[in-house]
């Protein structure tokens, strides 16, 4: 567990590792993400909402030539309870997905790979998300994480060396990142490159945990640190990024670990012993190597997003089906209230998941110069609502959903790491704040007015400050209209309530964790809540069957959305004392190892 100094100080770097493009991001980003906190609606990137009309003729066509073979294959092939019993993949099942190309999505094709587009690849990352997320995080960990460094940073002769190996699934690919003493704090890598007298070669040593496809990756892309003799003749150490062969030498790993969930992914230590990298297997320069890890998770985090959304349609299909069928009291239990109230909602959280999914993938495709705020969004939310969505699919089924047979609690054991890795829901959290206020920060600095009339607009009850006022109402379809209001109300007090915050704390807000958490679930909310207003204004003017069920979700997504909004509002301007109590009491829990009041009956 972090203690406080070390949460601060991996908040700081997780926010300089996008400093680049917050620094380069001025009032006017395209990002709707950004524009929250700002009192803006950056209608580029949510509206009209994206389609398939986004796709040209050539890449509908290659997809629907993908999507129905993989999906029977998962569904033909793939035993999910069996892999979780021999915590593995057989070796067919592998080599049938390297067949598929499964290994090399989004690799272009000249490098024998799919060459498929980020929606494209939601698509087909939804499918696996349906069927078995332990062999999906073999997948992902592949191409995802694994060797996107070497395809989106790495140089000609890099991708042109390593690509057509990895994409075929001829050699398989692991990031290595995570140490002992180095997870959020991913910039304390202890793990080190000492460069040869020469300078043709890096010598590496260290050892990485948990790394998925650690036990059996043939290529690395591995973080460490590397010593930089200055100026001055004193030496600093610089973060770097390197691709790493297990054939180098120096490369072992240790026993597959034994996991609560996504058992038959395999999940090992790695250890580098003076292993002789060449200087030319570098991505990018000495000292990048923060900024390489940073931009890997992010261009990868938004296939989680789809991933489930993907499980959490498949979990509603049993929970619907089991309320079809059972009969208690003389009714099938799809005619009781309480069952009915669950399955409304998860559908609602289902529809805004895949909403953001396909808003985030369709955004990275259009260029969009700023969306790690939105795709850490759609990880935070997914994996949250694919959690409660297991949680209440086995509620539903009672018993018979607590049986193993029936897989959905496997469901639910693969699902609780997903909101831990790729960047923990707590730290992305702080993330998005954090990130958000920087630019904020700029702009009541360029006008100090905006901090006077937020001010006075909270003590009199009234909200002076940001401009979201019709935006929304001017896209959303007619019935819609009132929810569109009711958002753009919300997200201009968000605004006035973020820049009283940032006056207040000024440079100590980093400190301000209470207030910071419930500033990124305001943007969470917000953001699903208008994704659900673009998706179902344009179900209304497509004219799509099931446009007034569409209209439904979104309504009751948004209604719950908005009281979130609200309460967390409330906290951010008025709980500061119950804040200081809960850490008060937190700390002192901390420091006596566990519970701290006394038992009632005395011993």
């Amino acid at each position: 567990m972090l203690n406080r100094s070390r949460l601060v100080l991996a908040t700081q770097r997780a926010t300089l590792a996008q400093s680049r493009s917050v620094s380069a991001l001025d009032t006017k980003s395209d990002s709707f993400a950004f524009g929250l906190m700002q009192g803006e609606v950056n209608a580029t990137h949510m509206f009209p909402f994206p389609g398939i009309e986004r796709l040209d003729e050539e890449q509908r066509e290659n997809l629907e030539m993908m999507v129905d073979p993989t999906d029977s294959f998962f569904t033909d092939s793939v035993d999910p309870l069996h892999n979780d019993q021999i915590a593995d993949v057989p070796e067919d099942v592998m080599q049938m997905m390297k067949d598929l190309g499964l290994f090399g999505l989004q690799v272009p094709e000249e490098l024998e790979g799919i060459g498929l587009n980020n929606t494209q690849y939601a698509r087909m990352t939804e499918i696996v998300g349906k069927h078995d997320l332990g062999i999906g995080i073999v997948i992902g960990a592949h191409q995802s994480i694994g060797f996107k460094a070497i395809l989106i940073l790495g140089n000609d002769e890099q991708k042109a060396k390593y690509l057509p190996d990895v994409a075929t699934g001829r050699k398989m690919a692991a990031f290595a990142l995570t140490e002992p003493g180095s997870g959020s704090d991913a910039a304390s890598v202890k793990t080190r490159a000492v460069p040869s007298e020469d300078g043709k070669t890096y010598y590496l040593s260290g050892g990485k945990v948990w790394i998925s496809n650690g036990g059996f990756a043939d290529i690395f892309t591995v973080y460490c640190k590397v010593p930089v003799v200055q100026d001055d003749g004193t030496t600093k150490d610089k973060m770097a990024a390197f691709i790493v062969e297990r054939d180098f030498g120096g490369v072992t790993n240790g026993p597959p670990e034994k996991k609560m969930g996504i058992k038959c992914s395999n999940t090992a230590e790695v250890y580098f012993d003076n292993t002789p990298v060449p200087v030319e297997n570098m991505i990018l320069d000495v000292g990048d190597g923060f900024k390489v890890a940073m931009e890997v998770l992010n261009n990868g985090r938004f296939g989680m997003a789809a991933a489930l959304s993907g499980t959490q349609k498949q979990l509603i299909h049993r929970a619907a089906d089991f309320a079809a069928n059972r009969k208690q009291f003389t009714d099938k239990i799809q005619e009781y209230g309480a069952i009915q109230e669950k399955l409304a909602r998860l559908s609602a959280n289902h529809y805004a998941t895949e909403s953001i999914a396909y808003l985030v993938s369709q955004a990275m495709d259009a260029k969009a110069t700023n969306y790690h705020l939105e795709a850490a969004i759609g990880k935070i939310f997914a994996s949250e609502m694919a959690w409660l969505c297991a949680d209440e699919t086995i509620q539903t089924m009672g018993g018979m959903g607590f049986m193993y047979e029936q897989g959905v609690e496997k469901v639910m054991r693969d699902l609780r790491i997903f909101r831990i890795f790729e960047g923990t829901n707590d730290i992305l959290r702080l993330m998005i704040a954090l990130q958000s206020i920087q630019v904020l920060g700029k702009m009541i600095s360029a006008n100090k007015m905006m901090a006077v009339k937020a001010n006075v607009g909270t003590k009199l009850g009234m909200t002076l400050v940001g401009n979201a006022g019709g935006k929304l109402g001017a896209l959303a379809d007619g019935a819609l209209s009132s929810e569109a209001k009711s958002v753009e109300e919300a997200i201009n007090r968000f605004h006035a309530s973020s820049v009283n915050l940032v006056v207040k704390h000024q440079k100590k807000i980093i400190q301000q964790q209470f207030a910071l958490k419930r500033v990124a679930d305001c943007m969470i909310d917000l953001y699903t809540a208008s994704a659900c207003i673009s998706r179902a204004t344009a179900a209304v003017t497509q004219q799509k069957e099931n446009a007034d069920l569409e209209v439904q979700l979104a309504k009751i997504y948004i209604n719950e959305a908005l009281a979130r909004v609200n309460e967390s509002i409330r906290q951010i301007e008025g709980d500061s004392d119950h804040h200081k109590r809960m850490a008060s009491v937190g700390k002192q829990v901390a420091e006596a190892n566990g519970v701290i009041h006394s038992h009632p009956l005395g011993f």
